[in-house]
This record gives structure tokens, C-alpha cells and sequence, in this order.
């Protein structure tokens, strides 16, 4: 039970002391049983005077269930009360929800199962009660009239009754008696009636303690309603469906901006100073593995290539006549010095064949645009070209450092390209660069993602603005967090 609760129960146990010392009893109205019995049919109103015990009842009772804190431990506390003052055999507190009785508390110590036929013989003779307005017994107190089938039921060879439970003029439940012997007196149902009547509230508070709190919070809203007035009550439905919204744990999106590029990338240098003769692509292009890129001029190389046949060619004569001449020294030098040309003609071989630039596998250019360039000088190791394959992409999110954090490999995005934000391609994050790098007044780090699905028409170099799933946080945080980390970093900063 809450604060206001027991508030709310130690108000109500001031106004039952206040209710006690008010009522005046004769002495011998407990003892005098046949002058009970001969009373008239309004003798069951709480405006009736009750018996010396009944004062005495309605504390002890209402004691025990103050004691407690939970619905049943008060409930069965209470009947507990009432089969001993009474000598039931057993006592039963039930209580309505939704229009259906159950059972919360009993005097016997094993529960009572909602499927057993002694429960289902009990709700009945509440519901008997409750469907009349009035306490019901079986035998029936003399001067009333009321329908006790299911009291009879419920007696068997035995006595029974059944008293409604009324909280602010609504019907909220039924206490339920059975006992062996004498039948129940007047004065007897009276003082259960005022039992039920001091009861009834706490019963109540103590059930919505221990409600969900949807409720609880829409019991507090009927509240709300019925004392302020809508008006009011609709100003404090909207600031608690704000908060209620505030509340719902939304997905966290990282947004970083991101750029595809392919999964590979292969340069394509000068093999051979030179001079750039043609150019048959350009960025863009697609190509094939083996194709013709560009071509470097020959002549400088045609050139090598015929003056080391000559040099390879003398000193092939040179050994031919050393031989002739049995000439051993001279031959193992014009041996050694063929060698060499040989050596030097097929390198410069080689660079002739390298003066034509191919591709090394099926691709599209991406970088190198030499068709303005002809006639101009390269050098040995200049980068002309830059190739990528056409169907292998990955894609570099730049995650902003405060947010870095929260990024693991293995998570899924997606990604709306500039060029097609209509189609968001999703992704897996592969890898994370632990070095940050600084561009434009941010420091970011790279994630490395490989798309989920292959897409037809993505290039190279398309950018766009990622979204990675990171989880799940309350509205009110995704709203505020950037400002409460920039409000610590501020008072850490400042902070003596």
C-alpha cells in the first residue's frame, strides 16, 4: 500500500473509532435472542442500533485487516476475524471484478480453487446476494422474505449467509458465512453488515495497490473525471499520455553520412617513363578484363629494343670467331657479354608490351580521366587509372565520435543514397577503424559495412546518410541525450 493509501486507511479508522463512540446499545440486546428475532424487516439497515459486541467486532476486524499490506493476507485476516467471533465454520470475502466474483480471501487455510464446486457454490450465494440488494440467510431471518436457494445450497445441513460489500454506492463485493448450528440472529447479520460497511473501503485501497498500474492510472483518470470536471481531467489526460510517451522505448538510430565505394580498387601505373600516346576509356567506363586502357608512346623503347638485337647480335659474331680461333678467354667473354644483351633486349621487350595499359579484371573506371592529357609526359609509378569492381560494393559510414560508442560490428542499417533515396539499401557493419580522422571542424571514424542485397545501378562514389540500429532507449532520452552530454562536458569543463 502507497503513502496516500495509508493515508487513506488511517482516515477511515478515525471515522470508525468516531462511528463506535456514537452508538448507543442496550446492554442486553445480544442476550435477549428471541426479542432479535421477533424485530421488524428493517432491523438489517446500519440505522439500527446493533448488539454490545458488535462495536467490538467491527474493531478487531478492522484491525486485522489494517495489518496487513496485500489484498489476500487482509482478506483472509478478516474472515479469519469473523469465523471466530461468529463460530463459522467458514468465512469467504470475494470481490467483484468485472462484473465476476472472486474469491481473494478465506478463513480456512487452503485456498480455495476457482474450478472446485465449493468455490463455485460460494460465488452463488454472493452473486444471490448481491443481485437483491440485501444480506441473505438461510434459515431466514424472521420478517424478510428474500430468495436463499443458493444460501440453502451452500448451508447443506448447515446455516449460511451472505453479506454485500458496498464501497461509495456501488456494489464492490460479498462476505460469505457458514457455520454448524444455531441460525444467524438479526443481530448477528446486522453486526456483519457493519463489518462489511468499515471494510469495504480498505478492501479497496488495498486492491488497487496492488492493481497493474494501467489500472491504476485509468482508475485515476475516472477519478480525475469525476471530481474536476473533463476539462481538467482532459489537461492531466494529455500531460500523462506526454509522459506515457516520453516513456515508450523507441529504436536508436546513429545517422553518420556515408559514401559507397567498391569493394576492391586496383591502380593502374606507368610501367615505363614515357609519353601518353592514346586514351580508350574514361571515368566511368566499364571494361573488361585484358581491354586496352590507354597506350604510351614506343619509340624510345622500339629504339632500346633494335640497339640491344644489335649488341646481342655482335656479340653472338664475336663468340663465333673467338671459337674459330680456339680462342678460350675471348669466347667466355663474348658468352658472358650476350648474356647480358640477351638480358637487356628482353627487358626492354617487356616494357614495350607494358606501354599498353590493360585492365586487370571486369570493372568500371573510377578515377584517371587521360583523354586531355595526350602527348604529356609520365614518369615510371604515376597512377593513370583507378578501377573497381562493378558488382562488389562496401560502404565507409563516418560515425561521429559521441555516438562511436554505441556502434558494433554485426549490427544492420540502412542507406539512402542521394541518388535514390526512395530505395534504402540495407547493410551489415563490418569493421571500425580505431583511428578517428578530422575533416571539417568533426572528428568522425570510419565503419565499414557490406550491403545485404545486391542493387542494380549503384557506382562507385554514391553518397548518402546511414542509419545503424543500435537498440532501444526511452523517447525522452533519443530527444535530450545530445544536451545532457553536452551539459556534463560543460560542467566538467567549468568545475572547480
Amino acid at each position: 500500500m502507497g503513502r496516500w493509501g495509508r493515508i487513506r486507511a488511517r482516515r477511515a479508522l478515525r471515522a470508525l473509532l468516531h462511528l463506535v463512540t456514537c452508538i448507543q446499545v442496550p446492554q442486553n440486546a445480544l442476550d435477549d435472542r428471541p426479542a432479535m428475532d421477533k424485530a421488524p424487516p428493517q432491523l438489517l439497515q446500519a440505522a439500527q442500533p446493533v448488539a454490545p459486541a458488535a462495536p467490538d467486532a467491527v474493531l478487531r476486524c478492522q484491525a486485522a485487516l489494517l495489518a496487513r499490506t496485500r489484498l489476500e493476507e487482509g482478506a483472509s485476516a478478516l474472515a479469519v476475524e469473523l469465523a471466530e467471533l461468529l463460530r463459522c465454520r467458514r468465512v469467504s470475502v470475494g470481490l467483484l471484478e468485472r462484473e465476476r466474483l472472486r474469491i481473494v480471501g478465506s478463513s480456512q487455510a487452503a485456498e480455495i480453487d476457482g474450478r472446485h464446486p465449493a468455490a463455485a457454490a460460494i460465488t452463488a450465494a454472493m452473486h444471490e446476494a448481491l443481485d437483491q440488494d440485501m444480506s441473505v440467510a438461510w434459515l431466514a431471518v424472521p420478517g424478510t422474505r428474500p430468495v436463499v436457494l443458493a444460501q440453502r445450497q451452500l448451508a447443506g445441513s448447515g446455516q449460511a449467509c451472505s453479506v454485500p460489500i458496498v464501497v461509495e454506492g456501488r456494489k464492490a463485493g460479498a462476505l460469505s458465512l457458514e457455520r454448524d448450528g444455531m441460525p444467524f440472529s438479526a443481530g448477528e447479520v446486522a453486526a456483519v453488515e457493519h463489518v462489511a460497511s468499515f471494510a469495504g473501503p480498505v478492501l479497496e485501497l488495498l486492491r488497487q495497490a496492488g492493481a497493474p498500474w494501467h489500472r491504476r492510472v485509468a482508475s485515476s483518470l475516472r477519478a480525475s473525471i469525476a471530481a474536476r470536471g473533463r476539462r481538467q481531467a482532459a489537461w492531466g489526460a494529455a500531460a500523462l499520455a506526454v509522459l506515457v510517451a516520453l516513456a515508450v522505448p523507441l529504436p536508436w538510430r546513429v545517422s553518420a553520412p556515408a559514401r559507397l565505394e567498391g569493394s576492391v580498387q586496383r591502380a593502374v601505373a606507368a610501367a615505363a617513363d614515357g609519353f601518353l600516346q592514346q586514351a580508350n576509356v574514361r571515368p566511368g567506363d566499364h571494361v573488361q578484363a585484358g581491354q586496352v586502357l590507354a597506350q604510351l608512346s614506343t619509340q624510345d623503347l622500339e629504339l632500346e629494343r633494335r640497339r640491344r638485337e644489335s649488341e646481342m647480335a655482335q656479340q653472338e659474331n664475336a663468340f663465333r670467331a673467338a671459337q674459330a680461333r680456339n680462342d678460350r678467354t675471348q669466347m667466355v667473354i663474348s658468352q658472358s657479354r650476350a648474356s647480358e644483351a640477351q638480358a637487356m633486349l628482353e627487358l626492354a621487350q617487356t616494357q614495350l608490351e607494358r606501354s599498353q595499359l590493360v585492365a586487370p579484371f571486369d570493372g568500371v573506371v573510377i578515377k584517371g580521366d587521360l583523354s586531355q592529357k595526350l602527348g604529356a609526359p609520365v614518369q615510371k609509378g604515376d597512377v593513370l587509372m583507378v578501377l573497381s569492381p562493378s558488382d562488389s560494393f562496401r560502404l565507409i559510414v563516418e560515425v561521429d565520435e559521441a555516438d562511436i560508442a554505441a556502434v558494433r560490428p554485426g549490427q544492420k542499417g540502412q542507406l539512402a543514397l542521394a541518388a535514390r533515396p526512395d530505395e534504402p539499401l540495407r547493410f551489415t557493419t563490418r569493421r571500425i577503424v580505431p583511428v578517428a580522422t578530422a575533416a571539417e571542424g568533426r572528428n568522425y571514424f570510419e565503419v565499414e559495412g557490406s550491403p545485404d542485397e545486391a542493387q542494380p545501378g549503384l557506382r562507385p562514389g554514391l553518397s548518402g546518410v546511414a542509419k545503424i540500429d543500435v537498440g532501444r532507449r526511452p523517447l525522452a532520452w533519443l530527444l535530450f541525450h545530445r544536451f545532457a552530454a553536452w551539459l556534463r562536458m560543460a560542467v566538467w569543463t567549468v568545475a572547480l
